[in-house]
């Protein structure tokens, strides 16, 4: 749709946009003020546009035609919003520039906003002043404290080093502790967790204190003793992200031991594949998983993945009576056991900043997931993101749909919890208009969002009528994201930012973000995240310098607080440094994402620059596609499993190219076909996952090695659908 300049906008346009006629014209006439004013096409135009005009209750039409007819010939990266300066002055990181400004910049010190980029490169080129400063802004306490922030490995044997240096060294920390324990962030009767089942809409939110959620993870770690494990040993949570699952996930760290987290959505291989690799002793599982009127077995495939002994969580109102199998313990039994020790504090477990306490796992390109461990000091950098780039602090309320086996579930845990606000945890699909008013009557005031939620409520309208006005801003991970969804997303809490944010699991935060004190392009990133340094590979393998516009492989400084050093089933260096250029004398790591900044210093995701897709938010690697999709039917001789962003971005579509082994069939059922790829993959690698488009081909691209170019498809694929030109077999 072409739309007119805002200084061409007639009354009767925005009436076309479904408002009255009076309507129309009561916002015609402030129209007209604003740009006497600011100009028909400035950020200040758009700014009071969004201040004095545009409401949630307003047609989302006349929000584009005032965006667009703003921004119609600005260029790139137009600023959907602004910092204002009085409010920047009260974020964290604007507090903390008012009062040390001057210390760490010296004379170039101007205000928060002014001087946000530098304070970004003060971060990465002082990491001892930085960090040292912003654990004691987050009141992190060690039991032994560290002998120094940063220690550079020096060594000739470069496979044996670790290129990221030591973080910490000499220090004893325990990351629960610090989420429980009282301090000026902390008051005994401060509400930790805010959570609503789905069903009890209409109840009022249920919450637990600091002294509740203390006296709950106290219990938890009391029973684990009781299953005599090694300090050190792993333990499953394969359920729900729920107030339980919190609680569990706390009492796992503060008793010494180690997380391995896995999503509730996984097969029963895909769960075998995480309990083998992480070689867990134990489990925590539920009955069931229930979803509106659906009853989804759990405890089922955990029982098929040959797991460990398992602790049984009952579904509440479960009618569902569920028989354990020999060696496996109910909820109830196992707290039964240490029901003594209820509100006896746990001593917690302190233990080396090196040492490991969650096993997460991200998709290769082998097949197999890599298992990746987070040391100590990881939920550090993920809290330290959340203090700085999405500024929680005292008082926040902190929501984001998402799961233990991913890294924003133990993000979510500890950002808000280490930061002194409360995590806001709906137990239910967050599709729904229950979801949207679990956020209105939880007071919500920094919610994430992955896009294809957005694209569902967008598309119902099933967040209309409730008051999102609590929020601050919005955080958005996991996919590629849309100019206007996300355009739609900030009309609904009356313009606040969405603050994009980029990393890994191997990080344990991002690397690329936003900011608070800086201008916010729809779609689009703002800085690299703090003590991060990025860098564009060119094609030549050389690095752009920073700052530099330019497209190419992104690849990260190695000093990166907090991020991996260790695979549990690969090597590391190779996986991450072996063969990467160097920048100033340092070898950096590879990540494997194609970026762009742009000429206006913003930055864009263009995909994976590997064999690697993401499907929903779940990065899965081609070759456990077509492991899969190679062994549906007899007519098929081989697959190619690509990831294709559609046309406007947003998140990507799984495309397979099939060969057939009869080339003469002319039209093979390509719709059969599709219906049989979907249930094989949802039944073996993830429900979640849905086969887009079909594409046969004669034969795949290859190199001289026999390897697939499956990048040179991912090329075709995206013309062919951008273009139209050729016939696709598209999924329902």
């Amino acid at each position: 749709m072409a739309y007119k300049g805002l200084d061409c906008i007639t009354s009767s346009d925005i009436e076309a946009s479904g408002v009255t006629s009076q309507v129309a014209h009561e916002i015609y006439n402030k129209l007209i003020k604003i740009i006497q004013i600011y100009g028909p096409a400035t950020p200040a135009t758009w700014q009071n546009i969004c201040t004095s005009i545009l409401t949630p209750k307003l047609p989302f039409l006349l929000h584009q035609i005032m965006y667009y007819g703003c921004y119609k010939d600005f260029g790139p990266d137009p600023p959907a919003w602004i910092p204002d300066p009085d409010s920047a002055m009260r974020t964290n990181v604007g507090k903390l520039l008012e009062k040390r400004g001057k210390e760490f910049l010296g004379s170039r010190y101007k205000d928060p906003v002014s001087s946000f980029s530098e304070f970004q490169e003060f971060s990465v080129s002082n990491p001892e002043v930085y960090w040292k400063t912003v654990l004691e802004e987050m009141n992190i306490s060690f039991s032994v404290p560290p002998q120094c922030i940063l220690k550079e490995d020096i060594c000739t044997g470069r496979e044996l080093c670790r290129p990221g240096g030591q973080w910490l060294p000499g220090a004893f920390i325990n990351p629960a502790k610090n989420c429980l324990c009282l301090n000026s962030n902390r008051t005994l009767d401060d509400i930790m967790v805010v959570w609503r089942n789905e069903g009890n809409d209409e109840m009022p939110v249920n919450k637990l204190t600091r002294k509740e959620l203390c006296s709950e993870v106290w219990l938890v770690a009391h029973a684990l003793e009781t299953l005599e494990l090694e300090k050190g040993s792993a333990i499953a949570i394969d359920m729900p992200m729920d107030v339980n699952s919190v609680v569990i996930y706390l009492a796992i760290v503060l008793a010494g031991y180690v997380v391995v987290s896995i999503a509730d959505s996984f097969a029963s291989t895909e769960i075998a594949t995480r309990l083998t690799l992480s070689k867990a002793k134990a489990i925590f599982t539920q009955d069931f998983i229930v979803r509106g009127d659906r009853r989804l077995p759990l405890y089922s495939r955990v029982i098929d993945a040959q797991s460990p002994t398992a602790i049984v969580i009952p579904t509440k109102d479960s009618s569902y009576c569920t028989t354990l199998r020999e060696g496996d313990i109910s909820w109830h039994d196992f707290l039964k056991r240490v029901h003594k020790f209820k509100e006896v504090e746990f001593v917690a477990v302190e233990r080396p900043v090196e040492s490991f306490t969650n096993i997460l796992f991200s998709s290769g390109t082998t097949g197999e997931p890599k298992a990746i461990p987070w040391t100590l000091a990881t939920p550090l950098k993920a809290a330290a993101d959340g203090w700085c780039h999405m500024d929680i602090r005292k008082g926040d309320v902190v929501a984001w749909p998402t799961n233990l086996g991913w890294m924003m579930g133990p993000w979510l845990v500890y950002a808000p919890l280490l930061n002194g606000a409360s995590v806001a945890l709906y137990n239910g699909v967050p599709l729904s208009s229950g979801f949207a008013k679990f956020v209105q009557d939880a007071e919500v005031t920094m919610l994430g969002v992955i896009p294809s939620i957005v694209r569902t409520w967008r598309t119902t309208n099933c967040t209309d009528g409730y008051d999102w006005s609590t929020i601050r801003c919005f955080g958005s991970t996991g996919e590629a994201s849309n100019v206007d969804e996300y355009l739609w997303l900030m009309g609904r809490a009356n313009y606040k930012p969405v603050i994009e944010y980029c990393g890994g699991t191997e990080i344990g935060g991002g690397f690329v973000t936003g900011s608070l004190l800086q201008r916010q392009s729809l779609a689009a990133f703002s800085t690299p995240a703090m003590g991060c340094s990025l860098f564009i590979i060119d094609n030549d393998g050389i690095p752009i310098p920073p700052n530099v516009p330019g497209i190419g492989e992104l690849a990260l400084h190695p000093f990166i607080f907090g991020s991996s050093s260790t695979l549990l089933n690969g090597n590391h260096y190779t996986v991450y440094f072996k063969d990467m250029p160097a920048w100033n004398g340092k070898i950096l790591r590879r990540h494997g994402d194609m970026f762009e900044r742009t000429s206006s210093g913003y930055y864009h995701a263009h995909g994976r620059a590997d064999d690697t897709m993401n499907l929903g938010g779940i990065k899965v690697s081609s070759v456990e596609i077509e492991r899969i999709t190679n062994a549906v039917d007899d007519s098929v001789h081989e697959t190619a499993a690509i990831g294709v962003p559609p046309l406007g971005g947003g998140p990507e579509r799984l495309v397979i190219a099939v060969v057939f082994r009869d080339s003469n069939v002319s039209t093979p059922d390509l719709d059969r076909l599709r219906v049989s790829f979907n249930s094989a993959l949802q039944k073996k690698l993830n429900p979640l996952f849905k086969v887009s488009h079909i594409v046969p081909v004669s034969s795949l691209p290859r190199t001289a090695t026999n390897k697939v170019m499956r990048r040179i498809l991912r090329q075709q694929f995206t013309k062919i659908d951008h273009n139209s030109k050729l016939r696709v077999k598209q999924g329902a």
